[in-house]
């Protein structure tokens, strides 16, 4: 999946986003003007526009359906792992994780395959914390394609606590996100959650 970095942004705003990295490296102690560091305002501008390039949004993503499939209505389509990496809004510190994505059809409506992944890449390419990130993908699901339910499971290891603060980089975070028959139906439930397991998941 290609996602590429906004070119438009005004050149106002990318002025004063290199002025505060500058600033940012001087805090440290750093000469921002020595050979290693001249062009590093430019490259972290540019990297934090990659990670929050966005590939589309939900209604497009999930607006062309399918609805000729033969498909068992009490079935599930489930994706995953599916690998993101999102930024923590508290610190913007990067947090990669791995996400699984289910759901049953309304009336055969089944999406093309790469729009999940397209969907999360969506919600995860922005400052976020996981549980809202978690419960952003169910509800685009929910609310597009009107499935009888949907269950998302993601599983991160986030920077701000592996690498300051408490520094424990082996813990991850286990969120989940369960609509409609997902949280009604315990076999339900049970199918996605051993899928998840079975794929490396919590």
């Amino acid at each position: 999946m290609t996602i590429t970095a906004p070119l438009d942004v005004p050149e106002l705003q990318r002025t004063r986003a290199l002025d505060g990295i500058r600033a940012l490296l001087e805090l440290m102690g750093e000469d921002p003007d020595r050979e290693g560091l001249v062009e590093t305002p430019g490259r972290v501008v540019k990297a934090y526009l990659e990670l929050t390039g966005r590939p589309g949004d939900p209604e497009v993503l999930l607006g062309r359906t399918f609805t000729d499939v033969d498909y068992d209505p009490d079935s599930m389509i489930a994706v995953g792992p599916i690998e993101f990496t999102s930024l923590c809004e508290h610190h913007l510190m990067p947090f990669p994780g791995r996400a699984w994505v289910a759901y049953v059809p309304s009336g055969a409506r089944v999406v093309g395959l790469s729009k999940i992944p397209r969907l999360v890449e969506h919600y995860a390419r922005r400052p976020q914390v996981q549980e809202r990130l978690t419960a952003q993908i169910a509800d685009a699901i929910q609310e597009h394609l009107e499935p009888r339910g949907v269950g998302v499971v993601l599983s991160a290891s986030h920077g701000c606590m592996g690498h300051r603060g408490v520094r424990k980089p082996g813990a991850s975070m286990h969120t989940s996100a369960l609509r409609g028959i997902f949280k009604e139906s315990p076999e339900t439930r049970a199918e996605f959650l051993q899928l998840t397991r079975a794929g490396g998941g919590a």
